[in-house]
């Protein structure tokens, strides 16, 4: 493969990133790929740098020839599906909390065990943290995908987000339980908040990686 190929097909696959990073769908991006591919490869048969056809901001240059051709793009709009599972997280372990005490005698009265019965650890930490991770989840999804209904794409965001969502709980659970269990599980506002936050951190994660999943694969 000669260098100037090489380069043309670096900088097809740097717009590219850049497209898709716009929610561009992929027909339209094969379009302007194969465009923009004429006008590389004629620059270096011309003897010029295809390199300096981008200019200095290959991305910049990328985003004004999907302006120029009127390319439809998904807006991410990440700030808001953040904003809105977030909220929907929130009220959903709020009412769940509510339900659960409101419902607490039911519960020891259907699942009343004898004295003698021993429950692992292991098991009722994973009922405990599995069911309140059900709530949360369920209620950012059902928060998005209500209140941001009309938003392009939003059914393929929640359905990534009820894939992706469960494996960043676990996930975050596991890292806030490592981090708790190094210091010997201090009961300290500084030590629960960062487990909060390790938490979070994998929650706010999962549900952009969703929606950049759901824009990038847009057809």
């Amino acid at each position: 493969m000669s260098t100037s190929t090489s380069t043309v097909d670096n900088l097809l696959a740097a717009a590219d990133r850049e497209w898709r990073a716009l929610g561009i769908r992929r027909r339209d991006r094969v379009t302007l790929t194969a465009d923009l591919r004429t006008e590389l490869e004629a620059a270096a048969v011309d003897g010029l740098d295809p390199a300096e056809l981008l200019g200095t901001d290959p991305t910049e240059f990328a985003l004004r020839i999907a302006e120029e051709a009127g390319m439809e793009r998904t807006p991410p709009r990440y700030g808001q599906i953040l904003g809105v599972a977030s909220a929907g997280a929130t009220l959903s372990l709020v009412v769940g909390y509510v339900v659960a005490i409101g419902l607490h005698q039911a519960f020891v009265s259907a699942f009343d065990l004898s004295r003698d019965a021993r429950v692992p650890v292991w098991l009722a930490a994973g009922v405990f943290y599995g069911g309140v991770a059900a709530v949360v989840i369920a209620g950012a999804v059902l928060a998005v995908r209500f209140a941001l209904r009309d938003t392009p794409r939003i059914r393929h965001t929640t359905t990534r987000m009820t894939l992706l969502l469960p494996l960043a709980a676990a996930a975050g659970i596991a890292a806030a339980a490592a981090f708790g269990r190094s210091l010997d599980f201090p009961l300290t506002p500084l030590a629960i908040g960062t487990e909060v936050a390790i938490v979070l951190a994998a929650f706010l994660a999962a549900t952009a990686l969703a929606r950049r999943w759901s824009v990038t694969a847009a057809e």
